[in-house]
């Protein structure tokens, strides 16, 4: 196994002193933590299955997959079978665990983003293989790869594919018999564009074959305590994910399955929770580009993908300064040197802390 880097999180431990002694207390905008209270309804749905002393499924309850396949189908353009579904624990576990699962070999390479959420570098270290960042796959050469990562919208810059570009990279991993991840955890939340899963017919032709795309509960349902998520696409693949998962013990609480479906059949909460976003959004970003930061991509997401010139740790004390807390876009790798990732995830009270401060 390759040796696993530092945790980066614990290198803004200074910087989070300096935030907290601000008069008036810190505005934490560096991890996108949600905030907002839990829908009613899978509260409600939660304590209802509070009684479950068997064990549940790996595979989760025909009702949660049914659910899945509803929601995809119904928001998003993509029919998927049911049985195509299966529960994770929380996105992160199934990212950090994929390359793994998929019997990615020590040696081979798995691809991701230049500008890329650290948990697939590593997934592939923890497997034993090569961890490959590169936007452009035709740099690769006629290079198998066994595992290709792409994320639209972008963890950290909010940047959305294109259906054009997503094809492309479908079509040659086909080519070479390997299997595209897409990590669509922000999917419900375009702004200025609107995102397209990598499952959708105007992507994929029709076929799941080679695809997998990874959802998330945490940011549409504010259910990041509660570990939802789910991966779907094609069924021989996500028969070898549960067959693993199940020797493994890898399995959602039937508490929490009941609570997802819940969320995933309601998009009524969903909506609500995007206008908060929307709103937060709408006031920081002119405020911190009035206050000499340029605001990349964004275009999505739950982050604004900032700069203001300086290296990403003089961004980061400039700011901490102010009371204000946000992640070096060095964590997301070398090309995020001079940009910061700001999350939009706190409070209506704190975001108008953070304008106040920055005027």
């Amino acid at each position: 196994m390759n040796g696993l880097p530092d945790f980066p999180w614990d290198r803004l431990a200074p910087y989070k002193e300096r935030a907290l002694a601000h008069p008036d207390g810190i505005v934490d905008l560096s991890v996108g933590t949600p905030v907002d209270p839990v829908p009613e309804l899978v509260r409600q749905a939660l304590t209802a299955a509070a009684d479950s002393p068997g064990y549940p499924q790996t595979y989760g309850t025909a009702r949660l997959r049914e659910a899945a396949a509803g929601w995809l189908r119904r928001r998003h353009g993509v029919s998927v079978d049911p049985a195509a579904v299966l529960p994770v624990i929380g996105s992160k576990e199934l990212v950090a665990w994929l390359p793994t699962l998929l019997g990615v070999r020590p040696g081979e390479r798995v691809v991701f983003p230049e500008l890329a959420y650290p948990t697939y570098d590593v997934g592939a270290r923890l497997a034993g293989a090569e961890p490959f960042a590169a936007d452009g796959l035709l740099s690769l050469g006629p290079e198998t790869v066994p595992l290709v990562w792409v994320n639209s919208p972008s963890n950290p810059t909010g940047k959305v594919l294109p259906a054009e570009h997503l094809r492309k990279v479908v079509a040659w991993a086909r080519e070479r018999g390997c299997v595209v991840a897409s990590d669509e955890c922000y999917i419900e939340l375009g702004w200025e564009e609107r995102p397209v899963s990598i499952l959708h017919p105007d992507v994929c032709e029709g076929s799941h074959e080679g695809l997998l795309a990874v959802h998330s509960l945490s940011k549409r349902s504010n259910l990041a305590g509660y570990r939802a998520a789910f991966v779907a696409g094609d069924p021989a693949l996500v028969s070898r994910l549960l067959e693993v998962r199940k020797h493994a013990g890898m399995i959602m609480p039937e508490p929490v399955q009941a609570a997802m479906a819940a969320a995933l059949d309601d998009d009524a909460h969903a909506e609500e929770q995007r206008g908060r976003y929307a709103a937060r959004r709408a006031v920081l970003r002119p405020a911190l580009e009035a206050a000499g930061w340029r605001i990349e991509h964004s275009v999505a997401g739950l982050y604004l993908w900032a700069s203001n010139g300086e290296s990403c740790w003089d961004q980061v004390r400039e700011l901490s300064g102010k009371g204000i807390l946000v992640a070096p876009g060095e964590f997301y790798g070398t090309a995020g040197e001079r940009h910061v990732r700001i999350a939009v995830t706190a409070t209506d009270e704190r975001i108008g802390a953070a304008v106040e401060r920055l005027q």
